[in-house]
């Protein structure tokens, strides 16, 4: 039998958690926990997430309909429910606006894959949604393309959205995704990322499955893609504004395969930058040296 009030007051301790990670400024952020066919407990709107009382928490059908609660539900609601329209193994959502992940949303980066084993082991392959205003039904519906292949997912110039069968490891993938970000960024102010070859990936791919996670690179349709290369969610960059810029392309993918021209700050127009920066440093180096 679900209870109800249990599962009202883990909603509280992982609002508790992403307020007190900074994921969720001010009334940022929203939580459900599906509890049946029809019923779906979720936390309000215009309040903070770091301070829930079980008494907050409202129920919604999966229409969006509030069926219960003295706090009017969250205006993001939809987009929770279509997680779980799409998804019957899902009972919770999270939604926040993690620093690190976000600045990746904003920049429309594609998050590097190959570089940290836990990373690959549990989230794999993460996808950038394109924008739509949030609230509605067409900003919820921009995480059809992808719910299936992933656990988390960045929604572009927004936050996050993450899930899983408890609420916890629901809040687990957001909190991992945005370590990962400031790694990465980290990383790039010391002046390189180094990534793991494709032997060394695939071994982490094998783990993954011993283990029992999924992913989309262990099944037939993408056993041959360039582990490396965020294959799978790649065809979608062009609608959401997608292209790297400031990370590298990992050195199994061909440059002819980013589909970003080198004029938006691909790697083949970082070059020619860089090409052109360092040989205008040696000329002025030498006029100084002349005088």
């Amino acid at each position: 039998m679900i209870n109800a009030h249990k599962i009202k007051q883990d909603i509280c301790e992982i609002g508790r958690r992403i307020y007190a990670k900074g994921f969720a400024a001010a009334n940022d952020g929203n939580i459900t926990v599906r509890i049946g066919e029809n019923e779906v407990l979720c936390t309000p709107t215009m309040h903070s997430k770091g301070f829930l009382k079980p008494d907050d928490i409202s129920t919604i059908d999966m229409t969006g309909k509030q069926i219960s609660g003295r706090k009017k539900r969250s205006s993001e609601a939809l987009l929770h429910l279509e997680i779980y329209k799409q998804r019957p193994d899902i009972k919770s959502v999270v939604h926040c606006h993690p620093p690190h992940a976000t600045a990746f949303a904003v920049a429309r980066e594609p998050i590097p894959q190959c570089i940290l084993p836990e990373v690959e082991v549990f989230l794999g392959d993460v996808p950038i949604t394109k924008y739509e205003t949030p609230g509605g039904q067409a900003f919820a519906d921009t995480i059809i393309p992808f719910v299936d292949k992933c656990n988390v997912m960045i929604l572009a110039n927004h936050g996050t959205v993450s899930f899983g069968e408890d609420v916890e490891r629901a809040y687990w993938w957001t909190e991992i995704l945005d370590a990962y970000c400031r790694i990465l960024m980290l990383s790039r102010q010391l002046g390189r990322v180094n990534y793991l070859d494709q032997q060394k990936s695939q071994e982490l791919l094998e783990l993954k499955d011993k283990w029992g996670f999924s992913d989309p690179r262990l099944t037939d349709e993408f056993k041959n893609c360039d582990i490396c290369a965020n294959d799978i969610f790649r065809e979608s960059w062009a609608e959401s504004g997608v292209a790297r810029k400031a990370f590298e392309a990992p050195p199994a993918m061909k440059p002819a395969d980013n589909p970003a021209p080198a004029s938006s700050g691909s790697e083949a127009g970082w070059d020619e930058e860089r090409l052109i920066k360092m040989i205008t440093d040696q000329v002025m180096n030498h006029l100084s040296a002349s005088k």
